[in-house]
């Protein structure tokens, strides 16, 4: 068993990195191929240079991702049947400290390892890909301020989650997995209220939105749709980027709308109405919770596996791990359970599309379609997303349906 788990394992590592880069190239190949046309649908909104540079972006980031899917699966290997797991879990034993301790030990220098490793990539993609097509505004100065504040986060919120995850493994019987996951459901729906209250303005000023023309406008679409906020806010996006974007946030009473303020300068009052609509259009349709009790479903059934895995041999072993205790469970369930789902993303993406559509239906009902038509249009352009992605690539990764299609829906309504 230990022997057949670990050639499945080393088999989809060299699967999905394969296929990944399949992928990816076909994506560059596709949007190359159409760099010097305009397609049709976009001619009166997009210039030639526009979508080239979109092109040039999207190219620029692909082959990006393709170092940084072969550098993750070679760490993933080096992690596993490479016996660094083995090498912490010696290390950290060797200081004798109780099971708990030792167990968050174990899973931090993971986590430490794996932010060291994607540290680069990171940098590279904001400071030199997103600064050389004018995307970038973040500074060195609030890079790091960021990572230090994301540090002691983790440290004040992170840490205390692992230890009490930890403790319930240890200490509450053969049922842990259901307890863990009853107290991870209750922390991440507490989240949902306090993220954007006291932990998103840690990184962005939110200001109430102060033109009131505007906010007249879009109290009247929130009174026409039936939809009660907390408030509308506008985020200083333009501190990290020039990319424009709007989006819900919170819970309950903490529910709001928050506009990047880079989109209020790019769109007009009818296109804002019309961005904001199909935001609408998800809590409309119920998208928000149905994925929140599809991400509960999905945790339950995650730790009901690692509650039946945790303690088989095979398992450890046939990762190339050789002491069996909590914390190489979870990282090695964690570690591994991408490699198993990587190959349903087209079903969740699918799903994701979906709702998109719908969103979009629902915006054409309170506001011009030709309004949602064009702000989508100047989103495309003004974020340089590509208009001609490669289909199956699209189908593997897109959570939004690709431009073209997108567009000729709405010409349908």
């Amino acid at each position: 068993m230990t022997s057949s788990f670990q050639y499945l394992f080393l088999f989809l590592i060299i699967f999905t990195v394969f296929t990944q880069v399949w992928l990816a190239m076909r994506h560059i190949t596709n949007v190359k191929l159409h760099r010097s046309k305009v397609p049709s649908a976009f001619k009166s909104m997009i210039k030639s240079k526009d979508h080239q540079k979109a092109a040039d972006y999207t190219v620029a980031k692909s082959k990006l991702n393709i170092i940084d899917i072969i550098i993750q699966a070679v760490f993933l290997y080096i992690l596993t049947v490479g016996g660094l797991i083995n090498t912490i879990n010696n290390h950290v034993y060797t200081l004798e400290l109780n099971n708990l301790i030792s167990g968050a030990a174990i899973i931090i220098s993971v986590m430490i390892l794996s932010s060291l490793i994607d540290l680069p990539v990171s940098v590279y993609k904001i400071f030199n890909i997103d600064e050389k097509f004018g995307f970038n505004r973040m500074t060195i100065k609030i890079f790091i301020l960021d990572g230090l504040k994301q540090l002691i986060l983790s440290v004040a919120i992170g840490l205390p989650i692992l230890f009490i995850s930890l403790w319930i493994i240890g200490n509450l019987g053969s049922l842990w997995w259901l307890w863990l996951w009853v107290f991870v459901s209750l922390f991440n729906f507490a989240m949902l209220s306090l993220y954007p209250l006291y932990i998103a303005p840690l990184f962005n000023k939110f200001e109430p939105l102060k033109d009131k023309t505007l906010k007249s406008r879009i109290e009247k679409l929130l009174v026409r749709c039936g939809f009660k906020s907390s408030g509308l806010f506008v985020m200083n996006g333009s501190l990290r980027s020039n990319h424009g974007n709007a989006y819900f946030t919170g819970f309950g009473k903490s529910k709001r709308i928050v506009f990047f303020d880079t989109l209020l300068e790019k769109l007009t009052p009818n296109e804002i109405d019309a961005v904001l609509a199909h935001e609408l259009g998800h809590f409309h349709h119920d998208h928000v919770k149905k994925r929140i009790i599809l991400m509960f479903i999905i945790s339950f059934v995650g730790l009901y596996l690692l509650g039946l895995l945790k303690e088989s041999a095979w398992f450890y072993e046939g990762l190339g791990v050789y002491t069996i205790n909590d914390a190489n469970a979870i990282l090695l369930f964690l570690l591994v359970s991408p490699l198993f789902i990587f190959f349903i993303r087209p079903v969740i993406a699918y799903y994701s599309r979906k709702n998109e559509f719908e969103a979009d239906q629902y915006a054409c009902k309170y506001t011009a379609p030709s309004d949602l038509k064009q702000s989508l249009i100047k989103l495309y352009r003004d974020n340089a997303s590509t208009l001609t992605p490669d289909p199956l690539h699209s189908n593997f990764y897109d959570s939004h349906p690709p431009a073209l299609m997108r567009i000729n829906a709405i010409d349908k309504l």
